[in-house]
């Protein structure tokens, strides 16, 4: 690899600490700038991160409907969950409900697990990586609700899979979709 490629490579890092030196010293100046340049770089240099390799592909229309739709998530789950403060007074029912994810990468677990506890009222307990299993805690989970949370969560994974999934994991989540189709 090139050193101009593995420049290019560094660069987003290079301005991340910059931003993160000038926000510790609290001045934005010329000598503060120049510093920080040069401490980002020293330090991409001498601690240069490891190479991460994943199957992520963005797709930027995917994307903005997967913000979009944990924004709404985000609003409802408030109000569901500030509805059931007032009106159960300590008293609200939850439940942990296992669900079975179709893909098996660990950075699209690892969004989807955030995903979901964004918002309030849901968050995974526990990823079984082995079984592919997230046990998600839903407060004011009602008895037989169990299939509503499963088909939540595997939607939220569609919508990340589509958003920055591979073309087999992309297709793995459209034949589910399929299948769970002509099975209703």
């Amino acid at each position: 690899m090139t050193d101009l490629s593995r420049l290019a490579r560094r660069l987003p890092l290079v301005l991340w600490l910059t931003v993160v030196w000038i926000l510790l010293w609290g001045t934005l100046d010329l000598g503060t700038l120049v510093f920080g340049v040069l401490v980002a770089v020293l330090i991409t240099a001498l601690f240069p991160p490891p190479p991460v390799f994943t199957n992520i592909v963005v797709r930027p229309v995917s994307l903005v409907q997967l913000i979009g739709y944990l924004a709404w998530d985000l609003v409802v789950s408030t109000l569901r969950v500030s509805w059931q403060a007032l009106r159960h007074r300590g008293d609200t029912r939850a439940g942990i409900v296992a669900v079975t994810l179709l893909t098996d990468s660990d950075h699209l677990t690892a969004m989807i697990a955030n995903g979901i506890s964004l918002a309030p009222g849901k968050f995974v307990l526990q990823v079984d990586r082995e079984h592919a299993i997230c046990y998600v805690y839903v407060l004011g989970m009602r008895p037989g609700e169990d299939a509503s949370v499963r088909r939540e969560v595997l939607a939220l994974e569609a919508r990340v899979v589509r958003a920055v999934g591979s073309a087999q994991e992309v297709a793995l989540v459209d034949r589910h979709k399929k299948l769970r189709k002509a099975g209703s």
